[in-house]
């Protein structure tokens, strides 16, 4: 047990001696932090106002869904979202899908028993086959 403590302090005194911080480098830290709260005007009060993010949320901008890129086109609780696969939101906004089922096509269907979406979403079985854990014709 003595040697464990014997090398933890070791290894311990040759990392804190292989990376030394020099005096400059810690006056940089020390006035980094201070800077922002120490101004009391300039841009740093600027940048507290503006908050892009939080001014182009689809509630109050509603095409900002349509944009390319978009997770969907519905405004859900601030979100874009596809409400024809998102399991949250699935066929209107709040209609959640328990956690076996999956959103397909706006309803929550469960892809181990459907044999129209066997393990995902239309991923049909054969004729007269049947889904069995999420597999056509299981064994």
């Amino acid at each position: 047990m003595r040697i464990f403590f014997d090398m933890a302090c070791a290894m311990a005194l040759t990392t804190s001696l292989a990376f030394p911080v020099s005096s400059a480098e810690s006056d940089e830290r020390s006035t980094a932090t201070v800077a922002p709260s120490s101004l009391s005007g300039g841009i740093y009060s600027l940048l507290r106002q503006h908050n892009p993010r939080g001014s182009m949320t689809c509630d109050k901008l509603p095409r900002v869904c349509r944009a390319r890129g978009s997770a969907g086109l519905h405004c859900c609780r601030k979100q874009c979202v596809n409400v024809m696969t998102d399991n949250q939101n699935c066929g209107q906004c709040g209609k959640k899908c328990w956690f076996d089922q999956a959103c397909c096509g706006g309803s929550c269907v469960n892809v181990m028993h459907d044999p129209k979406n066997c393990g995902g979403c239309n991923k049909r079985c054969k004729k007269g086959c049947f889904c069995q854990f999420g597999m056509c014709s299981y064994a």
